[in-house]
């Protein structure tokens, strides 16, 4: 039987409510294969890594990190750290940089049960993770931005062949298994040099799969095209920060961006992280929707499953997302969503389903 190493970082706000769900839903279904098994690691972040390190993402929990096949990483209050904190980058950007998570993926679809307001769609963005105009992360050393004066500042973005060149061969080799089409997202009429070259770096990368058909939009037109016609968009590859704001339009367009899942790697760990934030507001109350979170997990465990050659894992990626979709399908939904179930009964939910999935009989 093959055993994983799992980081758990629950994080702040709803974080330690909708983690502690996934793990639940997680175990649940490891189970039900009988052929693998996950030995969780609980790591301090956030509120909890300042409390006992004076630091929310500590070197302990990132030394520990190393140790692991990757981790579930629940969502950071950073706005209200102490100032001395804020200075630095938050937790999930400084485990981007320190293990060079460069490809942050992010898919948004249709799910039965739920409102989308742009129809039918399918598409995964492909977001460049270390660099671009995120000024607190594309720099060796310091920041990429600097006050000129009181009332002056600069702001800096970095874009380079290497970086473009493997998230754009992610990207393009995603498309393979997906529909063959990969759009090119830029603005490179106006950021000439480094939008430019994000542009040509991809088209270059383009012509390496000849099977793909490739377009291009400016982050602008791009917007609307979402919203008009989402469900002619397959694979879009993007820079880090117009990746963003289109993963969590995309999101919202599909249903709610407390859905939407995403993952961060590198060639040999990832970090399965909901797009949503901490929800500090509703913190405690038992009413968080976990769904961003387990979908994460789910992309972790199909991420793993290649790395590793192992076909358990994506068994046990269906069973989740099986016993999730078929909860939510039949009407049990968490308040965000317009039902009435609590965070503990939609996970139940999910657990009682998993049996039901068509890897089930596969099991003990």
């Amino acid at each position: 039987m093959a055993t994983y190493k799992i980081g758990v970082l629950y994080g702040d706000g709803i974080g330690p409510e909708i983690t502690k769900a996934t793990v639940e839903v997680l175990t649940a279904a490891s189970k039900i294969t009988g052929n693998t098994q996950f030995e969780y690691v609980e790591l301090p972040m956030g509120w909890v890594g300042i409390e006992k390190y004076n630091n929310p993402m500590p070197q302990f929990t990132k030394d520990a990190l190393k140790e692991t096949h990757g981790w579930i990483m629940g969502p950071h209050d950073s706005a209200a750290y102490p100032a001395e904190h804020k200075e630095n980058r938050n937790p999930s950007g400084e485990l981007r940089i320190y293990f060079d998570l460069y490809a942050n993926v992010r898919p948004a679809r249709t799910m039965e049960g739920i409102r989308s307001v742009v129809g039918e769609a399918d598409l995964v963005i492909y977001r460049e993770n270390t660099e671009g105009f995120y000024s607190d992360r594309n720099m060796y050393v310091g920041v990429g931005e600097w006050k000129v004066t009181p009332d002056v500042v600069i702001s800096s973005g970095v874009f380079t062949r290497k970086a473009v060149e493997r998230i754009a061969h992610a990207a393009f080799k995603m498309a393979q298994q997906r529909r063959k089409k990969v759009t090119i997202v830029h603005k490179a009429n106006v950021i000439k040099l480094g939008s430019g070259l994000f542009l040509d770096v991809c088209g270059e990368v383009g012509g390496q799969y000849p099977d793909v058909e490739v377009d291009d939009f400016h982050i602008d037109a791009m917007t609307a095209h979402l919203v008009r016609r989402a469900k002619d968009f397959d694979v879009i590859v993007t820079e880090n920060m117009f990746g963003d704001i289109l993963s969590d339009l995309a999101g919202e367009l599909v249903g709610s961006l407390g859905l939407a899942p995403s993952i961060n790697s590198n060639n040999d760990q990832a970090m399965a992280q909901a797009a949503h934030g901490s929800a500090p507001d509703i913190a405690g109350e038992n009413i968080a929707n976990p769904t961003g979170i387990m979908l994460s997990t789910v992309m972790f465990l199909d991420w793993l499953s290649v790395q590793h050659n192992d076909s358990n894992l994506s068994e046990i990626a269906r069973i989740i997302e099986n016993g999730l979709f078929s909860a939510v399908s039949e009407g049990v939904k968490t308040r965000d969503l317009g039902g009435n179930a609590s965070t503990t009964a939609f996970t139940q939910a999910i657990i009682e389903r998993l049996g039901s999935s068509e890897f089930a009989s596969r099991g003990e």
